[in-house]
């Protein structure tokens, strides 16, 4: 944690407390809406820009000298590298150490034990007062009835001994001080069902977390080392393996699950939100592979970008795609479908096109890859590294066009251009001729995502062609997979299909992206800039294979042919429920809620099932009294899992309420794939979805076939 002094336009100074922990990035230059109004007074080498985790605005700094500037940007990237790295004990570490310092209210750098009774009950702790005197003593070496930071480090982890984990030690070690290599070997195989791999794993993980060199020599573990596994990466629910880009990239596009953004310019509500090129930037650093541009005239001859009929601040065309080449490929090389709604003129159109292909440049795909007419997608592998546009086309790839032709308003572009159930304001000169004029210009960049209006399966399966892509309201998609789920599964085998949220939701909420994902519709397009449970479960999904933003469908949902449905999963071939069983052990250092003095959390944990309709189910732990520091709850909670391959595990701690709704605490959301089984830790999430440490849950999962 440090503070800066920031002097601001009028003269006055600001004093704002920074920690290294919340910082992700520092951008060099004009990078930020801000900065890029007050360019001509500030030069780009003065400029950088602090960016925090999560939905947090950032913090746009202007240096007096150059050298000041890159001074500031380089220790601050250093200190952000430092932090990104740490292991989970030094993390936990530097936590304690950010308590301290925010405790230390006279900045002498050491507390009373009336000081530090008054920090445990910030940090959530509630203890016996007695317990809390005898090991202040010990920590105290010094005998000066205060303790210095690291006296309190060590002190705190006196407090957070762990016996749920010492139990299960003891249950393996023989002489209660060590675990034998053969011991450590013996829990891998039986707790942790890490199979004929126990023998090497057992090894890789002594060298990897044992702190004594001592035992290292020995090939055994202690206690601390043991310890610093479970809370590992390696003792994560979350299979590290799975984390890696590891699935099959070379499949059609329609074979993948798409990270797919609603009105991404968006930060605010759909009415008077503010727009900004923010809205890109965030949503490609988490992987999203859709993004979506609302394209209108502007009043000097260049397109904005906004939520059409509605007061939402516009943005320049040019500037979201000058976005889009800096941004689209930094977290994934993966290709980008842009989602352009076009409500423009000819003449603007044609200057969109221009800018697309003068900024984008070779980024851009104008063609067919291969120059032939596809009778199937490309795969994500042929397409990395290139921006698709999504869009009406006059014509197919096989039609020569004329300079320009009419086309037919697609489902979605109804919906934004005043559709009954669309509460935006209307435009009194609006165009009520659903025709619209296309340019050629525009039209030629169309490739492999055709905007066609969506005429039922039937159709489909005699017209269609694999590079035209419907877009459906969540209500359509959502009667659709009611009413005919395996046909639209079949279809989406085949088809690109876009779903987005109801033009009632003014205030940007979001649909369950799981009942779409449960037929097969690929591009799910979700309002990024919410939080909640449905980002929770779009970005637990998409945090499997590498964050790519691509998810490569099951098999039975990849054939043309497919049974499946997922009102009747119990139909298609292959069909094998699992049992999942999970115990709820324990919980550490559990986030205050109640900034109130004295408050203490009461905690409770539930499980929640996303998945086929059959599988969507929820079970729940009693709730703690008065414990945020290590709650333990020992129950069991029991799932029959009758999809396995499409469900979501969502954790949930909340602070139970007798009398109003429980507050929120953290969640952890993962496939039920990409859960590894045995002991252990699951990291907690703010509602932002940003890590909250050293905040977790202490679990013993297992998984059966049902018998």
């Amino acid at each position: 944690m440090w503070v800066v002094d920031v002097q601001i336009r009028d003269g006055r100074v600001a004093r704002i407390k920074v920690s290294v922990s919340d910082l992700e990035a520092v951008r060099e230059g004009h990078q930020s809406e801000v900065l890029l109004s007050i360019a001509e007074e500030f030069p780009a080498e003065l400029c950088f820009t602090l960016v925090f985790h999560g939905r947090q605005g950032n913090l746009d700094l202007v240096a007096e000298t150059p050298d000041e500037a890159q001074a500031w940007i380089q220790g601050v990237r250093k200190l952000i590298h430092k932090a990104q790295n740490m292991d989970e004990q030094g993390r936990q570490d530097q936590w304690v150490r950010d308590w301290f310092l925010k405790a230390d209210k006279n900045k002498d750098g050491k507390m009373n034990f009336k000081e530090v009774k008054k920090l445990l009950k910030m940090m959530n702790v509630d203890m016996n007062e007695d317990h809390a005197l005898c090991l202040f003593t010990m920590a105290d070496k010094s005998e000066t009835g205060y303790l210095e930071i690291e006296q309190f480090v060590h002190f705190y982890k006196i407090l957070t001994q762990r016996d749920e984990v010492w139990k299960v030690f003891q249950d393996y070690s023989g002489d209660g001080e060590i675990l034998t290599l053969e011991e450590l070997e013996c829990f891998l195989r039986v707790e942790q069902q890490e199979g004929q791999h126990s023998s090497h794993r057992a090894e890789e993980l002594i060298q990897r977390y044992e702190p004594l060199e001592s035992a290292v020599n020995q090939s055994a573990m202690t206690m601390d080392g043991f310890q610093a596994y479970l809370c590992s990466l390696d003792g994560s629910i979350f299979k590290p393996e799975l984390l890696e880009l590891h699935q099959d990239m070379t499949q059609p596009l329609s074979h993948y699950f798409i990270s797919s953004s609603h009105n991404t310019y968006l930060l605010e509500n759909q009415l008077t939100g503010l727009s900004s090129l923010e809205g890109y930037i965030q949503a490609l650093k988490r992987g999203c592979r859709c993004v979506e541009v609302d394209s209108w005239d502007g009043d000097d001859g260049e397109p904005v970008v906004y939520h059409g009929h509605t007061l939402t601040k516009k943005i320049l065309f040019k500037d979201v795609i000058l976005t889009l080449r800096d941004y689209a490929f930094k977290v994934s090389e993966f290709p980008v479908i842009v989602s352009l709604e076009n409500h423009c003129c000819l003449e603007q159109q044609t200057v969109m096109a221009n800018h697309l292909r003068q900024i984008l440049g070779d980024m851009l795909l104008t063609a067919p890859l291969d120059g032939q007419i596809p009778e199937r997608l490309p795969s994500p592998q042929q397409l990395r590294g290139k921006i698709l546009l999504k869009a009406k086309k006059s014509g197919g790839l096989e039609t020569r066009l004329d300079e320009t032709l009419a086309y037919e308003a697609s489902d979605e572009e109804e919906v934004a251009d005043g559709d009954p159930e669309s509460p935006t304001l209307k435009d009194p000169q609006a165009e009520e001729n659903k025709k619209s004029k296309l340019s050629r210009e525009l039209s030629d960049l169309v490739v492999y995502c055709k905007n066609v209006r969506f005429q039922g399966f039937e159709q489909a399966r005699s017209n269609a062609t694999c590079y035209e892509i419907s877009s459906f309201s969540e209500s359509k998609a959502k009667r659709l997979s009611k009413e005919a789920g395996a046909e639209f599964v079949r279809y989406n085998s085949q088809q690109l299909s876009r779903t987005y949220p109801s033009g009632m939701r003014t205030d940007s909420s979001n649909y369950n992206p799981q009942d779409m994902w449960s037929t097969g519709c690929q591009i799910v397009a979700l309002n990024f800039q919410t939080a909640g449970l449905e980002m929770d479960l779009n970005d637990g999904f998409f945090r499997q294979n590498g964050s790519c933003g691509l998810i490569l469908k099951p098999d039975f949902m990849r054939d043309a042919n497919s049974r499946f449905s997922p009102e009747k999963p119990e139909e298609r071939p292959g069909y094998k429920p699992l049992r999942l069983s999970i115990q709820v052990i324990s919980g550490q250092q559990l986030p205050k809620v109640n900034m109130k003095e004295g408050s203490i959390v009461d905690p409770l944990v539930r499980v929640e099932i996303f998945g086929v309709p059959i599988d969507q189910v929820k079970a729940e732990t009693s709730h703690i009294n008065n414990n945020g520091f290590n709650p333990v709850w020992n129950q069991t909670l029991n799932f029959i899992i009758h999809v396995p391959e499409l469900a979501l595990v969502r954790f949930v701690v909340e602070d139970f309420d007798m009398t109003t709704k429980n507050d929120f605490i953290g969640q952890f959301t993962l496939p039920f794939t990409c859960i590894q089984p045995g002991y252990r830790h699951i990291h907690l999430l703010s509602k932002d979805g940003t890590p909250i440490p050293p905040s977790s849950l202490f679990v013993n999962v297992s998984i059966s076939e049902l018998t």
